[in-house]
This record gives C-alpha cells, structure tokens and sequence, in this order.
C-alpha cells in the first residue's frame, strides 16, 4: 500500500510507518494545498494529513487513487468529510492521544494569563525588572474561581477535571447535548450567555468547522465582561478575532490565553503588542509521546484499511 504522510514525525512513529507500507514522508513545514492535496489523492492509496493541509471540497476531484484519509489530530475541519465521502474516501481522526496533553495547556494557558507570567517574563528579559514589589504584576487569583467550559467532549471534561480536583474550582458548562454521568461536580448550562456572565475563566473547547466558526464575538465577550478571561485551545476562527483584540484593547475582558489562531499560523500584530494576552504557537499536543501515540492511532486505522478491517476512528 502506497502512503504518503504530509509531515515529519518522531522517529518512532516514522519507523513504524515505513516499516509497514511503502512510504513518503514528506519534509516541509507547510500545509498542502488544495491542488496538492488532489495530486497526493490520485497517486497515493492512503494519505495522513495534518492540520493545515487543504483537503476542501475542490481537492476530491478526478481519477482518486486514495481511499483513506488517515488524519493525525483530532480536529478534523481541514478535510471536507461529506466531499470524502461522495468520493468514496473514508475520513479517520486520532481522538483519545490528544485529550489530556491539550487539557494540560488549557491550565497552563489559565495559569499564564491570570497570573500575568508571559508579562513579567518579558519584563524580566528587558532588563527592566528592579526586585520584589507588593504592587507588582497584580493578577488574578485561580482557586475558587469559576470556570465555564464551552464544549464538554473528552477535552473538556479534562479540562474541568483539573480546574476542580487541582484548584477548587466551580465548573460550569455549555454543550450542545445534555452531560450526564460526570466524576466531579458541574453543572449544566443552557445559554451561552450565561456562562459567559457567571465565568471568571471561560475555555473554548468545540470542535472546528462551519457551525462554531465565530462562536465567540463581541456580544460574547461583552457577556464575559472587564473582570475575567477567555482560553482558546480548539480551534483558532471559533473565536471572531478582531472582536477578541478590540475587546482586548478596549479593556472589555481582562484578558486571554491563546494556543490556536483565526489565521494561523499568521498571528495579527495588534495581538503581538498586547500585554493581556498569553500566546502560544500551537502547543497543545507538543510532547513527544504524545505525538508518537497520535501516529501510532493514526497507523491503527491504515493498518485496519489495509487488512480490510473496520477502522477503530471513522468519522464519515
């Protein structure tokens, strides 16, 4: 079987692959695009892509070779998996690796900005820090806080774990289908808005993809308020960003946490200049075993398809 895989890997994952199928590798730090993307399809007959790949609608066109698309992330919204599908393309993901890894940033992303560390670490390498002050760098206290999680899939659930059972938090959240059956205490709410209101803390944790683009606006971050913060480490257009940099500007929330970008990877320079913003490049599963277990779940399914098995994470 003939697999081309968009991205280096860990040399564990890279060796597994080429071990077991006739392998590319491709060593580029871009995306492909949506003409490369339907040239890789006709050649190849299965393809690992990674976020920033351009599989839309207009790459599933011609004489397809592929008839699998084993993506590495859990996020899958750079592939049109309904176009897949017409083409007769199976769409899989690689959930499970990912969970705790991105729920760790989603902390340190909370710790980051409420106790303003991106800040004083800046300040500290200018030069310009003078000593110890009982007025310096004020931030905001984490324990007890409340925290709204918007999105309570495996991430979020993770991530409302640790803010309760690590920080004595009070966990609100919003999902689009009743949670039951938590190990922890949450409660439920209906109305976005209202979780924005009640929220010292709001993470964004929904999936990617047309119906969460913009979730987030000014509305939202009005409903938020001057007091609190927004984490994002789902996907970067859930949140409007130039809603999110004027709110930012303007004093509108108290700050924000960031490890995904409406743009990315372009960061807007008004984001850059601000101090109430903690900002990541894309962290949230930057460990190497946990990229090594997304391409071994992503070499399950190829795996699965050669064997003409059924594949473990489908999602088309």
């Amino acid at each position: 079987m003939k697999l081309l895989v968009t991205r280096r890997m860990t040399q564990a994952a890279e060796h597994a692959l080429t071990a077991r199928f006739e392998t590319t590798i491709l060593d580029r730090t871009d995306g492909l695009t949506e003409d490369e993307a339907a040239a890789a399809m006709a050649e190849y007959d299965a393809v690992m892509p990674t976020l920033g790949d351009r599989f839309g609608a207009g790459a599933f066109r011609g004489d397809l070779r592929c008839k699998l698309l084993a993506n590495f992330g859990a996020g899958f919204n750079h592939i049109d998996v309904n176009a897949a599908a017409v083409a007769g393309i199976a769409v899989t993901n690689t959930p499970d690796a990912v969970t705790e890894a991105t729920a760790d940033i989603a902390l340190t992303l909370i710790l980051m900005t409420a106790r303003r560390a991106g800040e004083g670490e800046r300040l500290l390498r200018r030069g310009e820090w003078i000593g110890w002050q009982p007025t310096q760098l004020l931030g905001r206290h984490v324990s007890g806080c409340t925290v709204g999680i918007i999105g309570m899939g495996r991430i979020g659930k993770a991530i409302a774990r640790r803010c309760h059972f690590g920080f004595g938090m009070q966990v609100l959240f919003h999902n689009r289908s009743v949670v039951s059956s938590l190990d922890f205490p949450a409660r439920q709410v209906a109305d976005l808005d209202e979780l924005l209101t009640q929220s010292d803390f709001a993470v964004v944790a929904v999936p990617g993809g047309s119906g969460t683009r913009h979730m987030i606006g000014a509305h939202e971050l009005d409903r938020l308020g001057p007091r609190s913060f927004i984490i994002n480490i789902a996907r970067g257009d859930v949140i409007e960003e130039a809603a999110l940099i004027d709110a930012l500007q303007r004093g509108r929330i108290a700050g924000a946490g960031l490890d995904v970008y409406e743009f990315e990877p372009k960061v807007a320079p008004a984001l850059s200049a601000l101090e109430n913003v903690t900002l990541l490049p894309h962290l949230g599963t930057a460990a190497e075993e946990v990229r090594t277990a997304m391409a071994m779940r992503a070499f399950n399914n190829l795996v699965a398809f050669a064997d003409g098995h059924g594949l473990p994470d489908r999602v088309n």
